[in-house]
C-alpha cells in the first residue's frame, strides 16, 4: 500500500444562525466542525475559506498554528508537521476564542513493524 507524504484537507467558516460553524469541503467529512484526523510524521495542509459574513481566523492548539483573519471570501493555506500523539482543540481566534472542533493526530505503524498476530496477517 502507498501512503502519500501530505493529507490535504479543506474547510470553510459558514455563519449559520448567528453561529459560526466550521464545515468540511474537501478531505474529511462535510459536517459542521468535523473532526480533523492527521498522521504524524506526514505533512498536513489546511485550507481554511472564509464563507460567512464577518471576519473569522482559525487557531490551532497544541501546534500554536493559525490562519490570518480572514475577511469574506478569503482563503488561507497552513501546513502543520504533526511530531505527537492527541486530541488537540481548534477555535476561531478573534477578540476571544471560540471552540469549534477538535483535531486528532495518531501515528500510523508500517506493516513491518507489526508484533505478534498482526504480522501473521500480513
Amino acid at each position: 500500500i502507498f501512503w502519500p507524504e501530505k493529507i490535504e484537507q479543506t474547510v470553510a467558516f459558514k455563519d449559520i444562525d448567528d453561529q459560526v460553524k466550521l464545515v468540511g469541503i474537501s478531505g474529511t467529512a462535510e459536517d459542521n466542525n468535523p473532526t480533523l484526523v492527521v498522521r504524524t510524521s506526514f505533512a498536513y495542509v489546511l485550507t481554511v475559506e472564509n464563507h460567512g459574513n464577518q471576519h473569522h481566523r482559525l487557531y490551532i492548539e497544541g501546534f500554536n498554528v493559525q490562519t490570518d483573519l480572514l475577511e469574506p471570501g478569503q482563503a488561507d493555506t497552513i501546513t502543520i508537521y504533526p511530531d505527537k500523539e492527541g486530541i488537540f482543540n481548534y477555535y476561531d481566534k478573534r477578540e476571544r476564542l471560540l471552540l469549534l472542533g477538535q483535531l486528532k493526530s495518531v501515528e500510523v505503524v508500517p506493516s513491518d513493524g507489526f508484533t505478534g498476530f498482526l504480522k501473521d496477517m500480513i
